[in-house]
């Protein structure tokens, strides 16, 4: 999906005048408190499974090959498609290892009614936003219809209140919320104004539900903030792969201005700055970035990409052909397809994310 051109245009301009600041199984780190549980919120980047295999007549591609083909040395498995938008393991696995976790939880959608796993459950859907985002294919819920879903299960005592005192939340929001699909642009942007209104509305909506998690008995909540969406390859493959859109950039540093301002120093909230650790990998200048950088080529071009216009990671003629181009080596690219990082991206990411989340972690609840 590519970003709405009005909606950045526009920001640029906003910016200038408001001044904004701008491998193998995960390791297990553990934290030193005993955080048993993890519930999961949000889009594609955290998504384990919830949306459905089948949409309409298609396989969803993330329920197949080469979704799920991750290869190494120490594994050489038959790929196993998992509901993963990745080749392999993505943020929230990496973070179940952190609390000594085997990996993600399950999905709300793969568990039997009525229940929940010891280790917690995954509400996140591809597609998702904190507004209603459209679909020709299909029509997600929103950050708060996942968040009633398990209000209900807390309600019903399903989620007792002991695995809630040892739980801990991701709230993953990634951009859909500013892509053309997104409904809540209708009727927006025809004044500074309104953007202003717009992109204070996402956060403010990230906000409610943060406080919701709270109020419900979570004791940690984990919120991402927004990624340089300018450097998705969906949106640098008009340069082919060369540059990020500025634009989109300038997008993310707005709506992180907004959520740092509404939820930078709220007690038991730590926000997972994946807009420097992204940046550090994919587009820092020349001799600076992350050491793990080096480890990427191509870093803005992805693994897996249409051999058409219009096409997508995954999909297949009807008579079985593969109309998808695959890299060699994922482990040297950052990006898995169009919008998602590789197993290997998210590991660096995370590695990046590590040391401040886990002093968090292992701070003391604050009542």
């Amino acid at each position: 999906m590519k970003l709405l051109p009005t909606v950045f245009l526009l920001l640029l301009v906003f910016l200038a005048l408001d001044d904004v600041e701008a491998r193998g199984t995960p390791r297990a780190h553990r934290s030193n408190h005993q955080w048993s549980s993890m519930f999961v919120f949000g889009d594609d980047f955290v998504d384990n499974g919830n949306v459905p295999n089948i949409v309409g007549e298609k396989t969803s591609r993330q329920w197949s090959y080469p979704y799920g083909s991750y290869r190494n040395s120490n594994w050489s498995g038959a790929p196993v498609p998992t509901g993963r938008f990745s080749n392999y393991r993505m943020q929230s696995d990496f973070i179940a290892s952190m609390l000594g976790l085997a990996e993600a939880p399950p999905a709300y959608e793969l568990t039997s009614d009525q229940s929940c796993d010891s280790s917690g459950m995954t509400f996140a859907v591809g597609g998702a936003g904190v507004f209603k985002v459209t679909s020709t294919a299909k029509k997600v819920p929103t950050l708060a219809a996942q968040v009633q879903a398990f209000k209900r299960l807390v309600n019903d005592d399903v989620i007792s209140t002991r695995q809630l005192h040892h739980s801990v939340a991701l709230i993953a929001i990634s951009g859909n919320d500013y892509m053309s699909g997104s409904e809540a642009n209708n009727g927006f942007y025809s004044s500074f104004n309104d953007l202003d209104i717009y992109i204070g509305n996402v956060a403010t909506e990230i906000l409610d539900n943060v406080a919701q998690l709270q109020m419900l008995g979570v004791r940690k909540v984990l919120v991402n903030n927004l990624h340089p969406i300018g450097c998705m390859p969906s949106q640098t493959s008009s340069n082919n792969y060369t540059t990020c859109d500025l634009l989109g950039n300038y997008g993310a540093s707005v709506h992180n201005k907004y959520l740092n301002q509404m939820i930078g120093e709220r007690d038991n909230v730590h926000i997972l700055d994946l807009y420097s650790a992204f940046t550090d990998i994919v587009n820092h200048a020349p001799g600076e970035g992350s050491d793990r950088s080096k480890d990427f080529k191509r870093k803005l071009t992805p693994c897996c990409e249409s051999s058409y216009e219009g096409g997508y990671c995954g999909e297949r003629s009807s008579s079985g052909k593969h109309l998808y181009d695959l890299c060699e080596n994922p482990d040297k690219r950052f990006y898995w397809d169009e919008t998602h990082p590789t197993h290997a991206g998210w590991e660096a990411v995370m590695e990046a994310l590590e040391q401040p989340l886990m002093e968090f972690l292992d701070q003391d609840y604050v009542p």
